[in-house]
């Protein structure tokens, strides 16, 4: 998994009115907890752009008060109009320690079902997984090249290694659909 460097400045006063000022310097509050200690410290926001507008999931090389963390964004707030970010919560992440983090799913290969007129539908974007940061991956990958018309891949036949899926196992991850000009050719062809 990629890191992204951000540094950070512990806050000195903490409330709703210094938030609001720091917000209007065009700087966002955030916090980090689940180490021996919680911090309370503000970001520029532009130093989110790597971190939080991409696609791919990776973790924050903090940098606070002269101290390095590893950390992962637990959860992001953002204006309901202006769609600004208000405020960002980083889980710490403690080697040794396994953490909880959607990765985002890669679909590979060529099906023989969509080559015959199927539609392939990828069902989750994303699947959770539990594990220690050095095991988990960039993303998932989930190989179509050997399903038929009406066939899936299923959250249970994903597996990787030192890594556990903690989605129900049942759920169907990609799949290939008949469409409706293929049932139309199949009942003319049966008449």
């Amino acid at each position: 998994m990629k890191s992204v460097s951000i540094s950070g400045s512990l806050r000195e006063n903490v409330g709703k009115k210094d938030a609001k000022t720091q917000r209007a310097q065009g700087m966002v509050p955030c916090v980090l907890y689940g180490g021996k200690q919680q911090y309370q410290f503000v970001v520029e926001e532009n130093q989110f752009k790597q971190l939080i507008y991409t696609p791919e999931v990776l973790y924050a090389n903090l940098e606070l008060d002269g101290k390095q963390f590893n950390a992962i964004i637990q959860a992001s707030q953002f204006h309901a109009i202006t769609d600004k970010l208000l405020h960002v919560d980083f889980l710490e992440v403690i080697e040794g320690k396994p953490i909880t983090i959607g990765i985002p799913v890669k679909v590979t290969g060529t099906s023989p079902g969509v080559l015959r007129g199927g539609k392939l539908a990828k069902k989750v974007r994303k699947l959770k997984v539990k594990g220690e940061l050095q095991h988990i991956p960039e993303y998932i990958e989930v190989d179509i090249s050997s399903l038929e018309i009406n066939e899936y891949v299923k959250v249970g036949d994903i597996s990787i290694p030192n890594i556990t899926v903690v989605e129900n196992p049942a759920n169907v991850v990609v799949t290939v659909q008949p469409t409706r000009n293929m049932e139309a050719v199949a009942t003319e062809t049966e008449v």
